[in-house]
């Protein structure tokens, strides 16, 4: 089993990207305006972050905007190398966005409620570069699009993992104590995780340690 690769969000400093990328991350994650949810920063830091990151890692923009050109001009905002997008949006939306912007990877989050979510997954996997797992519920009246801390069916995720065309990374409620069992079930290209490694929303290097420790 490869060992999967490592996107550490919510991050809200050049200190925390730096922090982050010592131990090894291969993907940072970038969150822009939300209606819910942790490590909501500017796009002006957005930008100056990613712009600090060196060229063989990824920069994520997590975007909540579901219209194509608001999306590409959030991007045009922040510059980064990956564009997450953590709501549904229109299925024209992905042909104008690799127009614009053929240079810039996809990812889209599927939040696993139950298992219609299989279906829904496999139809977006071929619009994007990359599947993401979370835990969200874009269903209520104030959307969770992330960043949740809860974990979700991973018997949903591993049958989405082997059927999917493109590689998927698992996010929702993973730590140092998860990670490994999470990895062993659902056999994900990467492992995403926000609040698992901070204390009082700060990027806690006990944790993070750990969690890289348990991973490798």
């Amino acid at each position: 089993m490869m060992i999967p690769k490592i996107k550490i969000c919510c991050i809200s400093s050049i200190e925390e990207a730096n922090l982050a990328l010592q131990y090894g991350a291969d993907a940072l994650g970038l969150v822009g305006n939300m209606p819910s949810g942790p490590g909501i920063i500017t796009n002006d830091l957005i930008a100056e972050i990613a712009a600090a990151i060196p060229i063989n890692k990824s920069s994520f923009l997590l975007t909540s905007e579901t219209d194509a050109e608001k999306i590409i001009q959030h991007h045009h905002l922040t510059k980064t190398t990956t564009i997450q997008l953590v709501d549904e949006v229109e299925q024209y939306s992905y042909n104008l966005i690799r127009k614009i912007l053929p240079q810039i990877k996809l990812v889209q989050v599927i939040h696993v409620i139950d298992e219609k979510t299989i279906e829904e997954a496999l139809v977006l996997a071929e619009k994007v570069d990359y599947l993401l797992l979370d835990s969200g519920n874009p269903n209520l009246v104030v959307k969770e699009l992330g960043g949740t801390g809860r974990v979700h069916n991973w018997k949903i995720s591993k049958r989405i993992v082997e059927q999917s065309k493109v590689p998927v990374f698992l996010a929702g409620g993973l730590h140092a104590g998860n990670v490994q069992e999470a990895i062993e079930k659902v056999n994900p290209y990467g492992v995403d995780l926000c609040s698992g490694v901070r204390t009082n929303k700060i990027l806690d290097e006990e944790k993070l340690a750990a969690f890289f420790k348990a991973v490798q």
